[in-house]
């Protein structure tokens, strides 16, 4: 559906060219749930703009729905802009005009007759939940409610792609949840295939299916948001997943941790961090097996259990004691069963 390839794109800058972003290849499949993720200034806004040429990258190219969007011409680009939505941080409502006018808005622009506007922007209030809002004016809605005029006017001319520009980020908790599980919803049902744009891990957590990792302008992880939350490979990716699952132990375990290592006793216990995703593993009594099978102790010292989209993920920390040619062999064990296990050899 969406293919990035070699992207670059330089601003103009106070002290001269900022190459914001750095040769991005990206493929969003149809249908599917795509975060892109990254600390402030990392290239986020530039990549989702390159999209719909908001953004003209200096070189590369732009496919959308087998089309490549570079090569067109600016009547040619208006139309295949219709069938890329995109809703935004600040909303970008207009004042002047009610709920239903915003949303009305692109179909007016489209030249459609008033019966077929309002054949399409009252079916998208009541999805949005603001039928009973429609002849009010953006200053006498709440913020989730604006932004629900915005995913509805996004929607008016029955795109095929949605992107998402950093849309939760000004909303509270509550909101937030409430507008992700709407497009989930949106998603779902009409089959859009939605680019999702956040610096947050908690938003991919919920929503996106696949999540590419951007720092500096170029893509430094990507692949399933499970495997990309089990296993980080980059620290950029490990300093954002510290929010929702924490990379590094807490200091007071860190204590416990060195006191139990060096107890004294002939056989030194050894740090293993395990990480599991999926059904499969969480499903599965490895731990009690391992302890059968290989005749080592197993002591649990942190560890937490969450779910992405219905999926269980979770990670433990646990010190293992027994001979060391045993613990080798449950490490092999547990790594053939899917989990990932990190041995920590110094604490």
């Amino acid at each position: 559906m969406i293919q990035l390839s070699d992207i670059h794109q330089i601003y103009q800058g106070p002290s001269g060219p900022v190459e914001a972003l750095k040769g991005i290849d990206l493929t969003v499949a149809p249908g599917e749930v795509f975060g892109v993720i990254g600390r402030s200034g990392a290239g986020k806004s530039s990549l989702v703009r390159t999209i719909n040429l908001l953004n003209r990258p200096v070189r590369g190219s732009v496919r959308v729905d087998g089309r490549e969007l570079t090569a067109l011409d600016d009547a040619e680009l208006r139309a295949a802009r219709q069938g890329i939505g995109m809703i935004f941080q600040h909303f970008n409502l207009l004042a002047s005009r009610t709920v239903y006018e915003n949303v009305a808005l692109p179909l007016e622009l489209a030249g459609l007759p008033p019966s077929d506007v309002r054949g399409r922007v009252e079916p998208l209030l009541e999805l949005v939940g603001l039928t009973g809002l429609r002849d009010r004016y953006p200053a006498q809605i709440s913020g989730g409610q604006k932004q629900r005029v915005g995913i509805a006017r996004a929607l008016a001319n029955r795109p095929k792609v949605l992107l998402s520009d950093e849309a939760t980020s000004a909303l509270d908790p509550e909101t937030t949840r409430s507008i992700l599980a709407l497009l989930q919803q949106i998603n779902r049902e009409f089959g859009l295939t939605v680019v999702l744009i956040t610096h947050e891990m908690q938003v991919i957590k919920q929503l996106a299916q696949q999540v590419a990792v951007i720092d500096h302008g170029r893509i430094v992880e990507q692949g399933a948001v499970l495997d990309v939350f089990t296993r980080p490979q980059h620290e950029t990716t490990r300093s954002l997943l510290d929010d929702i699952a924490p990379q590094e132990l807490p200091e007071s375990v860190l204590a416990r941790i060195r006191t139990l290592m060096h107890d004294g006793s002939s056989e030194a216990p050894q740090l293993l961090r395990l990480a599991f995703a999926g059904d499969d593993a969480a499903d599965q009594p490895l731990l009690s097996q391992v302890i059968r099978r290989f005749g080592i102790d197993l002591s649990i010292v942190h560890g937490q259990v969450d779910e992405i989209q219905g999926r269980p993920f979770g990670s433990l920390a646990v010190l293992a004691r027994g001979a060391g040619e045993s613990v080798a062999s449950a490490v092999a064990y547990l790594r053939g069963a899917g989990v990932a296990v990190q041995e920590v050899a110094h604490v």
